[in-house]
């Protein structure tokens, strides 16, 4: 059981009617941040209306392929050999997450990563919308010095023991997700959801075994996700400045392969309150990539209008800390 954590805000007695029946407070690891990656271990807080917790779950989950970075999450190929396929566990995952607001830390991330196992069993989560924690603490303009899951667990003093480890970290995000949502009803604050959508065209290929000696003879796949971006509410404020912060309605565009998948970014980039452009224009304000001497369409194009350009590391630190839109 979770302890009753005192906050500055007590629970209001008139709750929002608004506001979501029930949630599960979610974290998984996984073999890495690709669209190919598998989750290795999924845990679940399940809490009622009010962030009291109803139970949690864990498991295992053998990916059928090498584990990835064992030195960050620890389970390694003999750990995840007689675990279970997501197959085994898609039912039981399903029944936590069913009716409720998935919570995360970076919620698009763990969203996109338990949609695309559920693809691969033809299936779909039974989930319709998420929460991320990260785009609360900036609703609630919590005074953290970032915004990573320890930083917002040290806030609301709240003691991490293994962090990386799922349960773990559901627990601390469970026990800092509470406060936040009651300082949330009490100040009428309207919560940051947003719509799950399901994978779908899922079609497996064979890739090849790995010379590292993993699981390898994996199978992975392709998809598309089934939704249409939002529409940018925030006029274009012009190009970034190196030096500066990245401003809410900037239109960002993205060229070539990067480490995290290219969803994900953009993702990350809306939810911000930047414009994702699918090209390069005299309006743009800023072109992601990793190789700007490629020569695709985008780089050249970038060179011609004189457009900045970062790479995918400098790009996640200006994210971190995006000037709100004027007005």
């Amino acid at each position: 059981m979770l302890e009753d954590r005192a906050t500055a805000v007590s629970s209001p007695t008139q709750w929002p009617a608004a506001y979501p029946q029930g949630y599960a407070v979610v974290d998984v690891e996984t073999t890495g941040l690709a669209r190919d990656d598998r989750i290795i271990s999924a845990a679940v807080y399940r809490l009622d209306a009010r962030g009291e917790v109803e139970d949690h779950w864990y498991t295992l989950v053998n990916p059928e392929r090498d584990p990835g970075p064992v030195w960050i999450h620890g389970l390694t190929s003999e750990v995840l050999e007689g675990a279970p396929l997501f197959a085994d566990v898609a039912e039981e995952f399903a029944a936590r997450l069913a009716g409720r607001v998935l919570v995360a830390h970076n919620a698009v991330f763990d969203w996109q990563m338990i949609a695309r196992e559920y693809a691969r069993v033809r299936s779909e989560a039974p989930v319709r919308q998420r929460l991320c924690t990260i785009a609360l603490s900036k609703e609630l303009g919590l005074p953290l010095p970032n915004f990573k899951l320890e930083s917002l667990a040290a806030h609301f003093g709240v003691v991490q023991q293994r962090a990386h480890h799922a349960l773990d970290d559901a627990r601390v995000l469970a026990e800092a997700f509470r406060p936040s949502l009651v300082a949330a009803a009490a100040g009428d604050v309207r919560l940051p959801l947003l719509e799950c959508r399901p994978l779908t065209e899922w079609s497996d290929r064979p890739v090849p075994r790995q010379a590292s000696g993993g699981y390898g003879g994996q199978r992975t796949g392709s998809w598309r996700p089934s939704r249409k971006r939002p529409a940018c509410p925030h006029p274009n404020p012009g190009r970034y400045e190196e030096g500066k912060r990245l401003k809410q309605g900037m239109r960002v565009a993205f060229s070539g392969d990067t480490s995290t998948e290219r969803e994900l970014l953009e993702d990350r980039a809306t939810g911000a309150g930047l414009h994702v452009a699918s090209s390069i224009s005299r309006l743009t304000s800023l072109l992601v990539t990793n190789d700007p001497d490629s020569g695709t369409s985008k780089t050249v194009k970038a060179r011609q209008f004189g457009t900045p350009v970062v790479d995918e590391a400098a790009f996640g630190q200006l994210l971190a800390d995006v000037e709100p839109a004027d007005g």
